[in-house]
């Protein structure tokens, strides 16, 4: 008898990244925007806790994740405990083992596209089925609309705020009033990694809810505001009736010992958080007061990227780019076709993004 393949896993739900290298000639810079790292890179304190932990290679990491959770605490004003909090290599890991802890085939859950892709991918890979309710033409959810396709299959609700590709955010209002009106059946998972960079007075992240014991999970990663992508740490956050639940599938040694030491370390520097929020939300508006002027179609973000309409098709925009060194990313695999999606870099990076939109843009002019 052959061996019995899950079909549902053998279809292509391969999540691949935006990150790739390109070559340009001698003395010619690459400007990487297209995976929404930390323009800084990652802190001072992270580096010498990475290499004070080198001589620990040889043995095994800390049995469970405890001293980054107490860190976490610590982060968080002590508004909640250690207990609420359960940390994964990466947020998408996270993602991983919410759809473990929760999905059996058959049943389902709802997203918004366009949205990042392991929402999506996971769930195949439990045999669950994804339902899109698409976000509005502006690009925002449709709350309505997900609440009416709630049904007695429905485990999870993905929603990300802000929200990636499309930068959007749920104001706290409309979001207190959805999470009132969700049947107690189902789990509303928040993806807030990029909850730094946003300032809008009505933006609000989970804790308010999971302090009120809502079923709600907040999702967070280091490797935005931290600078650590290459570390893969991420961690949620849920009321103690889910994140104790949710625990009981965590592994031991789960996290590397590097892993451990970099996020702790990078918790406890403040400054560092400060500056990299400070620089994304300055050249947030430099970037679309620059593409305002070049009148190219964005839409209002309040991540450290913004998604934009370009004048020519987003192959033909990438081409170009990568040509002149800088690196973006189409997203029509997350459900946007035709947009194109760009980091915020430092101001060099910014200018040199925008310096080449014009001649694109002039160009265009010309042959049109």
């Amino acid at each position: 008898m052959p061996i019995q393949f899950k079909t549902y896993i053998l279809e292509d739900s391969t999540y691949k990244g935006g990150s790739k290298k390109i070559v340009m000639p001698e003395g010619m810079e690459v400007h990487k925007l297209s995976s929404n790292e930390n323009p800084f890179g990652y802190s001072t304190k992270v580096k010498k806790a990475l290499m004070d932990s080198l001589d620990e290679l040889s043995l095994y990491p800390d049995n469970t994740d405890i001293r980054l959770r107490q860190a976490l605490v610590r982060d968080f004003k002590q508004e909640l405990t250690e207990n609420h909090f359960i940390t994964a290599n990466s947020g998408s890991e996270i993602i991983d083992m919410i759809s473990k802890a929760f999905l059996n085939e058959c049943d389902e859950v709802i997203v918004s596209q366009p949205c990042f892709l392991p929402y999506t991918a996971f769930t195949r890979w439990m045999g669950a089925t994804a339902i899109n309710v698409p976000m509005t033409e502006n690009f925002d959810y449709n709350l309505e609309g997900i609440l009416n396709a709630v049904n007695e299959r429905t485990k999870l609700i993905f929603l990300a705020s802000p929200n990636n590709p499309s930068g959007n955010y749920i104001p706290k209002e409309d979001l207190t009033a959805f999470l009132n009106k969700v049947p107690s059946h189902v789990i509303v998972v928040l993806d807030e990694v990029y909850r730094h960079f946003a300032e809008a007075a009505d933006y609000t992240s989970a804790l308010p809810f999971v302090k009120k014991c809502q079923n709600i999970i907040a999702i967070n990663s280091f490797s935005k505001t931290y600078g650590l992508a290459g570390l893969r740490v991420g961690y949620c956050y849920a009321p103690l009736h889910i994140s104790n639940y949710i625990r009981k599938i965590c592994k031991p040694f789960l996290l590397s010992t590097m892993a451990l030491e970099g996020s702790i370390a990078a918790l406890e520097d403040a400054e560092f958080v400060e500056k990299t929020v400070a620089l994304i939300r300055q050249e947030r508006e430099f970037v679309l007061r620059g593409l305002s002027t070049l009148q190219i179609k964005f839409w209002p973000t309040q991540g450290n990227f913004v998604m934009i309409h370009p004048p020519i098709p987003d192959t033909e925009l990438l081409a170009l780019l990568e040509q002149k060194g800088i690196m973006v990313r189409p997203v029509g695999n997350f459900g946007a076709p035709g947009k194109v999606r760009i980091s915020f870099g430092t101001r060099a990076s910014n200018e040199a993004l925008l310096n080449a939109l014009d001649s694109i843009v002039k160009m265009k002019t010309v042959t049109s």
